[in-house]
């Protein structure tokens, strides 16, 4: 099977897309990714040794205006060059994660008949899926409450695809289940408005330690935050890892009891393999709030709690992380929920819905 993978834009596209691809590579099929030649795509290909195709294409502003109208005519032409290269060596299957980076692929497909898998990685569906929807052979989504937001009978849950590196490590993990000396808190900001997160919760960390509660602390900060919150750390004498990124995260995860982070459709799917409660303050200023409908269904799930971040206080923070230390069962709940979430191989789902929706048919056992 010739498979088509749209995956541009930003790495939570690309990564589901080429941990997908993976899986459809190693069941000898040919696959060929197509991206928008974007600054942040290359780092996320790194170890990536398949075909890829470039053609330019940025996203809509909101609202009416000159540059709105600028980067439709764009996202027209993007339809029309993806048409002219697919023509020349046209797949039996396109996949599209999502994002204005897919417009063109999978307007170009569309054109030209080819079957087309749509991926939702958040509950609340993305302008380019809501728009394709209509008209895909397949829709899959992260999470079940998609179906909510979707005009579409069917939508096959898959889950979110992420590394197999990490998944194989996850499983790894699970099976030792080796307990750590010191109970561990991991917090993670994500890259863009983390510092008040940053702020408070370590702030509620030195409070705990000061007050004789044995804890470590592996904070993400990010770049700008790092050397800030080392210093915070340091001066207080907790236990602590201080990194501004981690490229390695499994055994990052693997040696925390409960995280405390956004709600990316990556992380929830990261929370997920390796079992970890967490407790999760989306972002506020996300389009469309996304976040905070991920949050909730993992909330809804039993996975996570969920505080928004205009009500996450030093003081309510520290009472909260207490109760977590004291209540090791209901922590071992959230991780079972959490895990019952996460059955099976994401990435392994979606490249079964691609090679169907392509018309491959496995054997059992294959």
């Amino acid at each position: 099977m010739k498979a088509a993978i749209a995956c541009g834009g930003t790495g939570g596209h690309i990564f589901p897309g080429v941990a997908t691809a993976e899986v459809l590579r190693a069941r000898g099929h040919d696959v060929k990714l197509w991206l928008a030649g974007k600054d942040i795509e290359a780092p996320a290909l790194r170890g990536w040794s398949g075909e890829t195709v470039t053609v330019a294409a940025e996203g809509l502003p909101s609202g009416f205006s000159l540059r709105g109208v600028h980067a439709v005519w764009r996202l027209l032409m993007a339809v029309l060059a993806c048409r002219n290269l697919m023509k020349s060596s046209r797949p039996d299957v396109l996949l599209a994660m999502g994002s204005y980076a897919c417009v063109g692929p999978v307007g170009a497909a569309l054109l030209l008949r080819v079957p087309v898998v749509l991926h939702e990685a958040n509950v609340l569906p993305g302008r380019a899926v809501s728009l394709f929807s209509r008209w895909a052979s397949a829709v899959a989504g992260s999470f079940e409450e998609t179906r909510h937001y979707l005009r579409r009978k069917h939508i096959e849950v898959t889950g979110m695809p992420i590394r197999r590196d990490l998944e194989r490590a996850a499983q790894r993990a699970l099976q030792t289940a080796e307990r750590h000396d010191q109970w561990t808190v991991l917090v993670m900001g994500g890259s863009r408005g983390a510092h008040m997160l940053n702020e408070v919760v370590s702030a509620a960390l030195v409070r705990l330690h000061r007050h004789g509660h044995r804890l470590r602390a592996i904070h993400l900060a990010g770049a700008a935050d790092e050397k800030a919150i080392r210093s915070t750390y340091e001066a207080s004498g907790i236990p602590h890892e201080v990194h501004a990124f981690v490229s390695d995260m499994a055994p990052v995860y693997a040696s925390s009891d409960l995280a405390i982070c956004r709600s990316g459709a990556a992380t929830c799917a990261e929370l997920g393999v390796f079992a970890l409660p967490a407790l999760l303050v989306p972002y506020p200023h996300a389009a469309k709030d996304h976040q905070m409908f991920n949050a909730r269904a993992m909330e809804k799930a039993g996975a996570a709690d969920v505080v928004p971040e205009k009500d996450l206080s030093e003081d309510w923070l520290v009472d909260y992380i207490a109760g977590c230390m004291r209540t090791p069962e209901r922590l071992a709940r959230m991780s079972a929920a959490s895990r019952a979430r996460s059955k099976g191989s994401a990435s392994e789902a979606l490249a079964d819905l691609v090679e169907r929706t392509g018309g491959v048919t496995r054997v059992a056992g294959a």
